[in-house]
């Protein structure tokens, strides 16, 4: 159905090489990542915050058609997804979960049906299915 597409560029090697993440939107314009914007406070991006707001914009997308389909047409979502990057023993790295924390109100709506719609939207968002991670929701319904 479509496509997308992003480039990195990464010059010099190792913690003192820097990286720059491009995308055809403009979103992301040569911004900067590397090892101190992974495991350090650099200004800057890096791989598990990008698939974390991957995960979070799926996942909330989902939900809200869903709600949609549903008949439901107020109210909001505000997911947080957190991406956990562990050592996976040989020196190399693993993303292992990703959690998502959500934040709903939608009016008229059951606990019940809330809860499936939330799940179902956990399970099967492309970024979901993508992810080879373990995957938890926890969320509130005000």
């Amino acid at each position: 159905m479509t496509t997308r597409t992003a480039t990195a560029r990464y010059e010099g090697f190792g913690k003192e090489g820097n990286g720059q993440l491009t995308a055809p939107s403009g979103v992301l314009d040569a911004t900067p990542y590397g090892f101190n914007t992974r495991f350090g406070d650099e200004k800057g991006t890096n791989p598990e915050e990008l698939i974390a707001a991957a995960h979070a914009g799926c996942f909330t997308m989902a939900l809200s058609f869903a709600l949609a389909k549903a008949g439901f047409s107020d109210g909001s979502l505000e997911t947080k997804a957190a991406v956990k990057l562990e050592q996976d023993g040989e020196g190399g790295f693993t993303i292992t979960r990703s959690d998502l924390t959500l934040t709903a109100s939608v009016p008229g709506i059951s606990a019940e049906q809330f809860e499936a719609l939330a799940r179902s939207a956990e399970q099967n968002c492309p970024v979901s299915k993508l992810l080879k991670a373990e995957i938890n929701l926890d969320y509130t319904l005000a």
